[in-house]
């Protein structure tokens, strides 16, 4: 089956985005430039285009024409978490873990009503200052219950993973939010020793299973002490 005329303009114009050709937020060719370009009518350059705003690579603003995305859609980069601080001052302590079924976990989880999760709270520490609170949200499946001290036992949840299930979460599909909070929950200011209206990094990630998509093998969600968090981004082909 051929591909569209439509389909082909519009990758043959990522590719040339994707090049750079075009630098973020430049103006893009109009409708006009590509009917010539490609000999075809303008109909068939508006889907293209549409196309193109669909994917994020393009944004049109009505009497001024087309301009390249300041947000590259689809560029690769490398996130790197930065610590202050090396491996041998971080240590981790399980504060609780708990079994249940709320509704909205349930629902992050692909859990049915009638299943359960179990809950793994936790807080980690660099020279004696708690810097990230943590509750990890996992499958009660993935959760071993003939282990006498299940608070040492979980101290590092992907080992868990890795040594009783064989699956290394490293290597897993992931999708990870960061904000900014400034009105955080009593508890968490206090675990973090946090004066009010002192900022944390909330991050919320959930991970799946590489092997069955709907899968779900985490649902985390953690509060960072604002001087204790930097990151680096980088592209692929930086050195």
């Amino acid at each position: 089956m051929s591909i569209p005329k439509y389909q082909q303009i519009k990758i043959d114009l990522e590719t040339q985005i994707k090049s750079g050709i075009f630098k973020n937020g430049d103006k893009f060719y109009t409708e006009a430039e590509l009917a010539k370009m490609y000999h075809v009518s303008s109909i068939t350059i508006i889907r293209a285009l549409n196309e193109l705003v669909k994917d994020g690579y393009v944004v049109r603003y009505q009497g001024k024409g087309t301009f390249v995305s300041r947000s590259r859609k689809g560029k690769h980069v490398e996130f790197s978490d930065i610590e202050k601080f090396s491996a041998d001052e971080d240590t981790v302590t399980v504060l609780s873990i708990t079994k249940g079924n709320d509704p909205f976990y349930l629902k992050m989880l692909h859990l049915s009503a009638k299943e359960h999760y179990f809950c793994i709270e936790r807080v980690r520490t660099a020279n004696n200052t708690p810097y990230i609170y943590q509750k990890t949200y996992v499958n009660s499946k993935f959760i071993r219950k003939d282990i006498e001290n299940m608070n040492e036992y979980y101290t590092s949840i992907y080992t868990r993973f890795k040594d009783d299930f064989n699956i290394d979460m490293e290597s897993q599909r992931f999708k990870e939010t960061n904000e900014i909070m400034l009105n955080l929950p009593e508890h968490v200011q206090t675990i973090l020793e946090l004066k009010d209206m002192e900022p944390a990094v909330l991050q919320i990630r959930r991970t799946k299973s590489s092997v069955f998509s709907k899968q779900i093998l985490e649902y985390v969600e953690s509060y960072k002490r604002w001087d204790f968090y930097k990151f680096e981004i980088s592209s692929l082909s930086h050195k």
